[in-house]
């Protein structure tokens, strides 16, 4: 866990900053239940991975993943 504060209230902080709304954000976490994926969807995630994860999964998911400029 994270002290004060857990990952859905890191996402949700981040997506208020100017400049993160384009960002991508991926929760990787030992939860993966449908409410568990709907809530990091609300967050403001934009992949809910669930450990263990494949490093081909990750690797996937960051070359999709646009080119800042």
């Amino acid at each position: 866990g994270l002290p004060g504060m857990n990952g859905y209230e890191v996402a949700k902080r981040l997506r208020g900053l100017p400049g993160w709304e384009g960002v991508m954000l991926v929760a990787v976490t030992g939860y993966g239940q449908d409410e568990d994926r709907r809530r990091s969807c609300e967050a403001g995630f934009d992949h809910h991975l669930t450990k263990p994860v494949e490093p081909a999964t990750v690797q996937s998911l960051l070359s999709s993943a646009p080119v800042a400029l």
